[in-house]
Formats: C-alpha cells, structure tokens, sequence
C-alpha cells in the first residue's frame, strides 16, 4: 500500500496508542508512536510530519506544551488533539494556539481518520486553477504560501488563517456566512468550531491593523465582511 503521509501520533496510554499506530498504519500512513511529550518533541525534531496527534494528559510534557513547542518550530504542521477533556475552556485553548481539530475520548477510529483526511486535503498543495494572490492595500496574500508580504515585512500564517483569509478575499466586499466557513474549514459549525474560528479573525484583524483601507467587520447574526 502506498504511504499516504507521515503522521506523529503521543500517546501516553500504551494500549491505546499501539491500537491507533497499528489502524493508522493499515490506513496507509507512516506513523510514529511516542509514549510522553519530550520523546515527541526529540520525534518531531528529527523528521518531517504531515500531521501530528496530541493526546493533552501526558507525562513530562502535556500536549499543550508540546503544541507550543510544535509551533515555535513549524507554524504551518495541522494538529489534532486527543483528549478526555470536554471544558470549552480546555478547547478554546487550543485552538489558541493553532491546533487544527480536537476530538474527545472515546472516538471511533473511523472519525479519525476523517478528520485527518479532511484537514490533509485543506493542507496539501492545490493543483487547481484558483487565485493564489490577493493584494490588500499594501499586504501581497499569497495564499500557497501562507504568507502576507508588504515592503519591509513578511508574515507567516498558519493554516486556519490563510483558508480563513483566502475565503474572505474570495468573498470581499460580501458577507461570509459564518457557517459556511466553518463547513468548509473546520468541517463542522458546532459551538466550539465557531469560537475558533474568532479566534482566528481576531488574528486576522491584527496581521492587518496598519492598513486603514482593509478591515474584518462583524455582521451581526450572519459573519464576517471583508471590506477593501
């Protein structure tokens, strides 16, 4: 079977990661397995990950720890974390700082491997005809690269906020329907989805606070407007 990607999969509770490795490796993808965060994050640092999944409650370095350090390496890698915690507030926080998806213990494995399917389709290099460069004001977005380019500056965006960003330019001057952009980007427009994807527009917002003739407005009760 041809591998798909590579995936690094931490996973504290022996049974279960070995169950995951040995479903996500019949699936076709490469997969590492590793039992704390601080072996991960040595993982990470040797090889070139297609994605990684997180379980939150690990020993020596939690998952979030570890997203962190993740980030600080490579801002564009998709995450999703595993975990037995369902508090918005734990959700939020992670999607703060850039996780892709979440998914609560227990989970089908079949659920899995949607989610990393859909979030490997977002990711992978478009081999469409579509527009690939924005000009707002003075920012070059160039959405391929992730980048948001003006004359002395060079700012990398994450996934979420250059799929974010491509669809508002997509639809400027118009209103971008909240669910619709949460159908396309995150898959599904639940609670925890939506508050994300603020997130992310809050972000937005201030990659492009220095140029007054662009700006991300609220309509209320329906989504976001690009005005340029």
């Amino acid at each position: 079977m041809e591998t798909k990607a590579k995936l690094l999969l931490a996973e504290d509770d022996e049974n279960l990661g070995l169950l995951l490795k040995e479903y996500l490796i019949a699936k076709g993808y490469d997969t590492d397995l590793f039992g704390d965060g601080e072996v991960a994050y040595e993982g990470f640092k040797k090889h070139q990950y297609s994605l990684c999944i997180l379980d939150i409650m690990m020993p020596k370095k939690d998952g979030m720890t570890l997203a962190r350090d993740i980030r600080m390496m490579n801002s564009e890698v998709p995450i999703i974390f595993l975990t037995a915690k369902n508090l918005k507030e734990d959700v939020l926080e992670g999607f703060k700082m850039g996780a892709d998806d979440y998914i609560t213990k227990p989970f089908s494995m079949e659920e899995l491997i949607f989610r990393i399917e859909a979030i490997l389709r977002r990711t992978s290099d478009s081999k469409s005809a579509e527009q690939s460069t924005y000009q707002l004001g003075k920012y070059t977005f160039d959405h391929r690269k992730q980048t948001l380019v003006t004359d002395d500056e060079t700012v990398k965006l994450t996934t979420k906020e250059s799929e974010l960003l491509r669809l508002l330019c997509n639809n400027a001057n118009d209103v971008l329907e909240r669910n619709f952009a949460l159908k396309t980007i995150w898959i599904d427009d639940n609670y925890f989805n939506a508050r994300s994807m603020d997130v992310y527009i809050t972000k937005l917002r201030k990659h492009l606070k220095d140029e007054p003739a662009v700006e991300i407005i609220n309509v209320h009760g329906k989504g976001y407007k690009l005005i340029m």
